[in-house]
This record gives C-alpha cells, structure tokens and sequence, in this order.
C-alpha cells in the first residue's frame, strides 16, 4: 500500500521538483518589461564577460567588461576608439584613463548592477556577448530592437527548453 501511494505522490513531485528547481547558472536575457527569459548562455566557471557593439555615432567598436560578483554586475573596463557623444572623457574616482595604440580605456572601474538593460540595435550597433574566448551575435538569439534586461540568474530544465540557448 506504501509503494502505490509513493508511486501516486511521490514520482509526479520528484518530477516536479526535477522540473520546476532553478539549478544552473547563467547569463539570462529576459524581456524588460515582462521578466520573460529570451535567450540564455550557461556559465562555467568563469565569470568574466563583454559586451560589444558599434557606436551608432562614430561607427568604432566598443568594448564593455563586467564581472559576476554573486547576483551584481560589476563593470571592470571599458575600452573605445573615438571620443564623440555618449563616451567618457576621464575616469572618475579611483578608475584610471589609459590610451594604448590608439584605443582609450577606463580601468579599475567597479559600477555595480542587479542588471542590465539594452536594447538590441536594429541597424548599426550588432551587439555581441563576448564570454569564454567566443562571440555570440545577439541579433543571432534576440529579435533586433528587443529591450532585454541582462542578469544573473538560476533557471531550471522548464526555463531551458522554454528559452533559446546562445551556444548551441
């Protein structure tokens, strides 16, 4: 009688639990406004990655590192070719201005963040994740001009086979 009831109860909230438990780490991509997850890329051990896009005004590259620091985003760098709207012109507090081979960094930075918004460029900027030594195209994933909020997060097997995998 104790076996029927496990297998009636027990088996369907195993499966449940197996479901529906956030277990994997990974760089989510939810809509902004909804919390929906788009798009998502598993982490390993390495908590480093960057974000890359083309300036809509002087048409360079540029280049923004962060870090995972448990649930924040820290910024660490930020790396540009052309001083024009929208770039820093100086480091600020304990950050550091470097120019090297004609590109200008911002070094040292620690701005701290529960998230990340963008919006995904639909003609010029080409945002690229930048993770593991691979660059993934997020036009590639995400539907150019979506806002997607960028964060830590735990998702489960449901979240997975509901979201699109960066990596394959």
């Amino acid at each position: 009688m104790k076996f029927k009831k496990f297998m009636a109860f027990g088996i369907p909230l195993i499966i449940a639990f197996l479901l529906f438990f956030p277990y994997k780490h990974v760089i989510a991509f939810s809509y902004q406004d909804q919390g929906e997850l788009v798009a998502y890329l598993p982490l390993k051990s390495k908590k480093n990655f960057q974000i890359k896009y083309t300036h809509s005004i002087h048409l360079s590259d540029v280049l923004e590192s962060y870090r995972f620091s448990g649930r924040q985003i820290k910024q660490t760098e930020l790396a540009f070719y052309d001083f024009a709207v929208g770039m820093p012109s100086n480091a600020e507090g304990e950050e550091v201005f470097e120019e090297k081979d004609g590109t200008y960094f911002i070094k040292n930075m620690n701005r701290s963040f529960a998230y990340i918004d963008l919006r995904l460029g639909q003609v010029r900027a080409n945002h690229r994740l930048v993770y593991d030594e691979k660059t993934y195209t997020l036009a590639d994933f995400i539907k150019p001009g979506t806002w997607v909020r960028i964060s830590s997060e735990k998702i489960s097997i449901w979240e997975q086979l509901k979201g699109v995998r960066i990596n394959g």
